[in-house]
């Protein structure tokens, strides 16, 4: 928590102070330097070298140790350039000294913390955690002084960032005692140890210096570059050479043959020799340009403009050399110079050309002695940054040059005296193979010469398209219809010509063979359609491809047979039909699988008959009796006499006969003559 607090003071302590203004140090021919001192020994990691770009050097006394390729000078002791930058040093040392300090911070560093422009005082060992941020606050001619009186060293990837205009170039650092940076530090600015050593270890990045009045310099793999700005100079390189006709070129050879091996090499650019030697394998259909096979005003004029161009590069004065060309690559990063090898160069990895911000910038890596003279690994690549461009950048090799599987080479190679390989697979060129006597061999080569042929600008038009199988496409009158590439030249307005390169794919019609079998009466869908009649339906679906799908369906409708039994019974009476009893009137359906998979049917229309009974209620006196068709009753009880009907079913007549009693009443009257009584009606 005391920490935090200090911190927040800190940070409202420097937000309050007015902006300084003071004289700019000048860092003089120091400023050449990214590794200096005085007197003692300048130290690298020999296993893992450090990426360097500037000068490196010491004065009186002292020794270089395991340095690989610098992009600079390695000077050792007393010369022109070492003094100037003894007196420089020491110069700066003094300017420092003469500020004014404004700010008095405490022993701890960073820690997020925001420091504005100015002078700043530490009384004794400082150390730096996390972040130190510092703010120009948008003056790009801010400057940040930081003296500190005793020890300097850094926690494991600490960092100083640049915040609102702040420059490396404008960031200067004064120790009075030994300088130590932990691991993945991330520095910017100028370290001066007065009378001290300094340590930088690995993973460590510094924009900026390492400069010690006295004392050993060790690192161990970093990446140190030099800073720009601040009225350094643009770096542009030497002038850049005049190629003639030779800008027209991808591939040239003023005395070699030109093969192509295997696979198809393909080139933006001419193609050609000067008739001496033969050309194999290059097709005119796979060169944007002219594949010229025979001698002609064009390849005799490229043949002299190839010994100027030659000559030119020959006699540029080296401004570096790069002293381990058996390490080259690696990382390593060049900036707009000549550089020069003494022996036999192997290209390991990759190469990173950074023009700084200069399109103009020119590269020139020239390379003597070996053979072959340059050879690369797999996968190298040449890479360009910064505004670097391949038409800027020339490999002046005298020798052989083999370039390897999977490699992507940026620039102009020109050969004095040897072959160029470029057989192997997966090479890719941006820029030219040029010599003056050897043969270039090829197989599967993509090279593209960069912009610039003054002679003839040949447009390229890349026109992809894709068919449906049966079609065709007409490009330039030419009908093509098979899968391919084609290149159809027009002649433009400037009598170069205009090429139109035809990816074409032709994409195939897929159809489909769907027979369907289905019974009379049934229905099939396809692709929304309902079929239900023997015949051959064709439906078209729209593929992935924008092809359509055909999907024939030859369909075949299958009868389905019907049997009908038509059975009349009684009320009462049950049918045995096939197997089965039926006794209620209705239609029943008896279906038999048949060898096409459809339902033979059997149809029973059954008709039940009603049969009608009728009460026929009878009384008769005991001793009477009662006649019912053709039956004769005197009994009383139930008799059922059975009638034939018209639909053949009975007709049942119940006679439910009473037989009454006939009872003898004595009724004895007497009456006088002439006199009459009444019984059950009667006088």
């Amino acid at each position: 928590m005391k920490k935090l607090v200090l911190i927040f003071v800190a940070i409202v302590a420097f937000s309050t102070m007015p902006t300084v203004h003071y004289g700019q140090i000048d860092l003089g021919a120091a400023a050449n330097f990214v590794l200096y001192t005085t007197g003692g020994a300048v130290h690298d990691n020999a296993s893992s070298h450090s990426l360097l770009t500037g000068d490196v050097g010491y004065y009186s006394s002292g020794d270089f140790l395991g340095f690989g390729n610098v992009n600079g000078v390695m000077r050792a002791g007393v010369d022109p350039q070492t003094t100037a930058g003894e007196l420089a040093l020491q110069s700066t040392v003094s300017q420092i000294n003469a500020t004014t300090n404004d700010f008095f911070p405490g022993l701890l560093l960073g820690n997020g913390v925001v420091y504005p422009p100015g002078v700043y005082s530490i009384p004794g060992d400082a150390t730096m955690t996390l972040d130190m941020v510092l703010d120009a606050q948008n003056d790009p001619n801010a400057q940040f002084i930081i003296k500190i009186n005793g020890t300097f060293s850094t926690a494991a990837a600490a960092e100083v960032k640049l915040i609102n205009g702040a420059q490396a170039c404008n960031v200067f650092w004064l120790v009075e005692g030994l300088i130590h940076f932990s691991t993945n530090s991330n520095m910017k600015g100028t370290f001066i140890a007065n009378n001290a050593a300094i340590n930088m270890n690995t993973g460590s990045t510094l924009e900026g210096r390492l400069l010690s009045t006295t004392g050993a310099i060790t690192v161990d793999g970093i990446l140190a570059y030099t800073p720009q700005g601040c009225g350094s100079p643009v770096l542009t390189g030497p002038d850049f050479p005049d190629l003639g006709i030779l800008e027209c070129f991808s591939v040239y050879s003023s005395n070699g043959a030109l093969t192509n091996t295997t696979g198809t090499s393909s080139a933006v650019g001419d193609v050609g020799n000067n008739g001496i030697g033969t050309i194999s394998g290059w097709s005119p259909a796979d060169v944007t340009g002219t594949l010229r096979l025979i001698q002609d005003t064009v390849t005799i004029q490229a043949a002299a403009d190839l010994i100027k161009l030659t000559d030119t590069l020959n006699a540029m004065v080296p401004d570096i050399e790069l002293l381990y060309p058996a390490q080259f690559g690696n990382d390593l990063v060049l900036t707009p110079h000549v550089y020069v090898m003494n022996s036999a160069v192997t290209f390991t990895d990759s190469l990173t050309l950074d023009a700084q911000g200069n399109p103009d910038g020119v590269f020139v890596i020239k390379i003597t002695g070996g053979s072959p003279a340059l050879t690369t690994s797999t996968y190298a690549k040449v890479k360009l940054i910064n505004g670097a461009q391949a038409k800027n950048v020339f490999w002046f090799v005298e020798g052989a040059v083999d370039i390897n599987n999977y490699s992507t080479f940026n620039g102009n190679i020109v050969v004095t005296d040897g072959a160029i390989s470029l057989v192997n697979t997966g090479v890719v060129v941006n820029g030219r193979a040029l010599t003056k006597v050897g043969a270039i061999t090829t197989a599967g080569l993509q090279i593209t010469m960069p912009p610039g042929c003054d002679a003839c600008e040949t447009t390229t038009t890349n026109n992809v398209l894709a068919i449906c199988d049966g079609d065709s496409v007409v490009v330039d009158a030419n009908v093509y219809k098979i899968t391919g590439i084609y290149n159809d030249t027009l002649a433009s307005v400037d009598g170069c010509d205009s090429i139109i390169v035809t990816d074409l794919t032709v994409n195939p019609v897929y159809t489909v063979n769907n027979p369907q079998s289905i019974c009379d009466g049934d229905s099939i869908v396809v692709d929304t359609n309902v079929y239900k009649t023997t015949g051959i339906y064709y439906d078209t679906l729209a593929s992935v491809d924008g092809c359509d799908s055909v999907i024939i369906t030859d369909l075949t409708v299958n009868e389905s047979y019907e049997f009908i039994d038509t059975v009349e019974i009684c009320q009462g009476d049950t049918l045995i039909w096939r197997s089965n009893s039926y006794f209620t009137a209705d239609i029943y359906y008896d279906s038999l699988l048949t060898e096409n998979n459809c339902d033979s049917v059997y149809v029973l229309d059954l008709t039940v008959h009603q049969s009608y009974s009728t009460s026929n209620p009878q009384a008769i006196c005991d001793g009477e009796s009662y006649t019912f068709n053709g039956n004769t009753y005197t009994t009383a009880g139930n008799y059922y006499d059975t009638l034939a009907t018209i639909e053949g079913c009975d007709s049942v007549i119940v006679t439910e006969l009473t037989v009454n009693a006939v009872y003898t009443i004595d009724n004895t009257q007497a009456i006088c003559d002439g006199d009459s009584i009444v019984v059950n009606g009667n006088t």
